[in-house]
Formats: structure tokens, C-alpha cells, sequence
């Protein structure tokens, strides 16, 4: 048995010639625990990006604490978590195509040449994966959005999307198959920006912990982990606000991708492109702590029984 598991999963596992044991591609396997805790603070970063100013120019969200607190008062807090379903199947599709084809993408563009992966190759490959795996999870988000902006119904009213699964059928049948794709060119931009972010940006600081001598645990995981969430956050903050923008417009308010940014810009300036910044940050730096800090779990009981 154990003979037939290092067959099967010592490929995967091998680290890449020249390159240090943490630098072995992780399992994807720790996505759901990921998404439950991190989801509150997701929809509280998307009802701050799509909101516009009320009557004037009142904004009913106000900063994290304030935005989180008016829609457990108003919505309940299970309202906070709308959008699970549709999340944990973005994570499955995104998430174990953007981790699971990192490896051997990075193998494919360091090709024959010796020594571990530039940053160069590592932000590559990060930017390849990121883009092909949103395209195929690009209606997973946009069901996910379109969940965690519907408000709450009125009296004898229903919702609109009341499931992941209908939501899907709804938005196929009401405005065609391809409106699933609605919001693609801002959703590759963001992803494959984030996830050359958070991957690359995990590996180099991971590696400096360790060169500057500190231990290959926890505390390096957490500070990899953190650091590469704030990476992701600075540089794809602008184009996840587009996208959050197009995916909830129900009105037809921006044409495009380029004039939704053409109006963020003219309505609230460099600083409407880092809405929900703060909510962001804490969503993607608890996103990143527990799922690295699995990830490694999984890949040293992985090493261990294969060694076994």
C-alpha cells in the first residue's frame, strides 16, 4: 500500500530540482474551513465596494466594524455568511485549480535552467494559474456577489437568488449562459494579480524567515501568510472593486469594465479603487493564515507517509 501511495503522489510531492523542501506545491484540501471563517468579512468588503452614496451622499456601510454590525442589526447574522454555497464552489474550482497547477506550471517555465525558481518564474506561473482557474470559476463568483448584495425581502416577498443552484438557472434563463461569464476581464485581472501576490510574495518571504533563521513552523507559516495577504490587498485592491462593481451593477449602470473604473475614479478618486480595504486585508490574511498553515500540516503528514 504504501509502495502504490509514493507512486502515485511522490511526483507531486518531489520538490522541484535545486529548491528546499517548503518549496513543494501544497494540497488543496483546506478550503472550506477557509471560506466559513473568512466569509463574513468577504461580504462585508463587498457591500462597501458596490455601495454608492444614498441621499446626500450618505453611505449606510461605514468601515468594517460599522458595515458588519448593520447587517447582522438589519438582515440578521446569518446574512453575514450569504453567499456560502456559491463560495465554497468557487474555492473547489479556483482554488484547487490555482494551487493545484501552480507546481507544474513553475516546472514548465524554469524548464531545463538549474537552481530554485526565480521570482520571476514564481510570479509567472502564479499569474497563469490565477487566470485560467478564474475563467473556469468565473460564474461561481458572480452567483457568490450577486448573493451577497440581494437585500433582505419585504414582507411576502422572496428572495431572488434563494440558492447557489437556483441562482445559477435564474441568471442563465433571465439574461443568457454567457452572463455567467459577466465581469471575466476584472475577475482574470484580480485573481491572477492576487494570486501572483499571494503565491510568489509567500514563497520569497517564506524563504527569507528561513534564511534569516527562523524555525520552519507556525510562527514563519503566519508571518508568510500575513505578509503575502497584505502583497495581495495593495496591488489587487483596484481591479476587486471593479469587479464586485460590474458583477453586483443590476441597474446597467456601467457599460463596461472601463467605464466602471472611469466612474469609481471621477466619483471618489484613487481612493474609491481601496473601498473595504480594511475588511479586505482581514479576509485575505485570515484566508491566507489558515489555509497555508493546513496546507503545510497536510504536506508534512503527506512527506511523513510517504517516507513511511
Amino acid at each position: 500500500m504504501a509502495k502504490r501511495v509514493r507512486a502515485r503522489l511522490g511526483p507531486i510531492l518531489r520538490p522541484p530540482l535545486g529548491t528546499r523542501p517548503c518549496s513543494r506545491p501544497p494540497l488543496a484540501a483546506c478550503w472550506p474551513s477557509a471560506q466559513f471563517t473568512t466569509l463574513p468579512l468577504d461580504t462585508a468588503k463587498v457591500r462597501l465596494q458596490v455601495q454608492k452614496g444614498g441621499a446626500g451622499g450618505a453611505l449606510k456601510y461605514n468601515g468594517l466594524v460599522g458595515t458588519i454590525g448593520t447587517i447582522a442589526r438589519e438582515e440578521g447574522a446569518g446574512a453575514l455568511w450569504k453567499g456560502l454555497a456559491p463560495g465554497l464552489h468557487r474555492q473547489c474550482l479556483y482554488g484547487g485549480l490555482r494551487i493545484g497547477l501552480y507546481d507544474p506550471i513553475k516546472k514548465m517555465y524554469q524548464g531545463d535552467a538549474e537552481g530554485a525558481p526565480t521570482l520571476g518564474v514564481k510570479i509567472a506561473a502564479a499569474l497563469t494559474t490565477g487566470a485560467l482557474a478564474i475563467t473556469v470559476a468565473n460564474p461561481t463568483d458572480l452567483v457568490k456577489v450577486r448573493m451577497q448584495t440581494q437585500p433582505k425581502p419585504g414582507p411576502g416577498e422572496a428572495l431572488k437568488y434563494p440558492s447557489a443552484t437556483r441562482a445559477y438557472g435564474i441568471i442563465a434563463k433571465t439574461e443568457g449562459v454567457g452572463a455567467l461569464w459577466t465581469g471575466l476581464g476584472p475577475n482574470v485581472g484580480r485573481n491572477s494579480i492576487i494570486n501572483a501576490a499571494e503565491l510568489a510574495s509567500y514563497d520569497q518571504i517564506k524563504e527569507a524567515l528561513l534564511a534569516a533563521g527562523m524555525a520552519d513552523g507556525p510562527l514563519c507559516h503566519v508571518s508568510s501568510a500575513v505578509g503575502a495577504g497584505f502583497c495581495a490587498v495593495i496591488v489587487g485592491s483596484p481591479v476587486d472593486v471593479v469587479k464586485s462593481r460590474v458583477m453586483g451593477d443590476k441597474e446597467g449602470r456601467y457599460k463596461g469594465v472601463l467605464d466602471c473604473f472611469r466612474q469609481t475614479a471621477a466619483d471618489a478618486g484613487l481612493a474609491g479603487f481601496y473601498k473595504g480595504f480594511v475588511p479586505n486585508f482581514g479576509r485575505l490574511a485570515a484566508w491566507n493564515t489558515v489555509m497555508f498553515l493546513t496546507l503545510e500540516q497536510l504536506k508534512k503528514l503527506a512527506a511523513s507517509a510517504l517516507a513511511e
